[in-house]
């Protein structure tokens, strides 16, 4: 039976001839994640798993981000940081677990920045596609916390433990023509031709074998689900610890001053 994705608020979902879009649609704020996304970003997976009709998923943004990660309006708020909680580090472990269940291939087109929580979405698709002008990168350290959103999980597999680690440790952005030439994504389009070049790659897979590509996918899943529980536990832990930081708390004064953070180690 087809599912009717019905009630989603900061997801758009469309689906044309069994190819599924899930548009990331805050685009007056960059697509930034906040706790409604965080939910449903938990139930999408759950729905497209029980769709027999989807050969293959497009992931994108609306507007010129793909996602600039978590919204900076929630950063004062302690019940975001709640281990337990839906919205909290348990919803987070919840949403990528359940995308790595996900059986169709899923292709992530970037067709703009793509930060922190927002990069690692995209990163954990089967494929990436990014425009030219798209940045990429978690920055969750110059905040004073660690990357504890599932960067820990894919970077070191798509580019080696210590490209992962310059990058994750300086929070640095880099461009898309970089993130191509390190292996961070697959290809590297012209701005605006991102979705449609998702769009053709997918059409490829769903006129492929699809018992053959979707247990393809299973198989090397296997690699990555076993770096998710080696790594994600540990990585989240850490980031609840480092939330409740002065760093932290310095990092987000600093941030709705619009000055430079002074960090202290501790």
């Amino acid at each position: 039976m087809a599912v009717a994705y019905d009630g989603y608020e900061t997801l758009k979902i469309e689906k044309v001839d069994g190819i599924l879009t899930i548009w990331i649609n805050r685009p007056e704020r960059g697509n930034a994640m906040n706790p409604t996304m965080n939910k449903e970003f938990q139930r999408i997976w759950l729905d497209i798993d029980a769709d027999p009709e989807v050969d293959a998923i497009i992931l994108t943004g609306v507007g010129d981000k793909f996602s600039v990660g978590g919204d900076a309006q929630t950063l004062n708020n302690p019940k975001n940081y709640d281990p337990l909680s839906k919205n909290g580090f348990r919803g987070a472990r919840r949403a990528i677990s359940n995308m790595l269940q996900v059986e169709p291939p899923i292709i992530s087109a970037i067709n703009g920045d793509a930060v922190g929580l927002g990069a690692n979405i995209a990163l954990l698709c089967d494929v990436s596609i990014a425009v030219r002008s798209a940045r990429i990168g978690d920055p969750h350290v110059r905040m004073g916390v660690v990357a504890g959103d599932s960067a820990c999980v894919i970077w070191p597999l798509l580019v080696g433990p210590n490209l992962a680690k310059q990058y994750l440790m300086t929070g640095d952005l880099m461009t898309a023509e970089k993130a191509e030439r390190i292996g961070l994504i697959n290809e590297l389009v012209e701005d605006g031709e991102a979705y449609e070049a998702a769009l053709k790659l997918a059409k490829r897979l769903q006129r492929g074998p699809k018992l053959a590509i979707r247990w393809t996918k299973h198989a090397l899943n296997k690699m990555i689900q076993q770096q998710f529980n080696l790594a994600m536990d540990t990585s989240l832990a850490l980031e609840q610890i480092t939330l409740f930081s002065d760093d932290f708390q310095e990092a987000t004064n600093a941030f709705l001053e619009k000055r430079k953070p002074s960090f202290k180690g501790r």
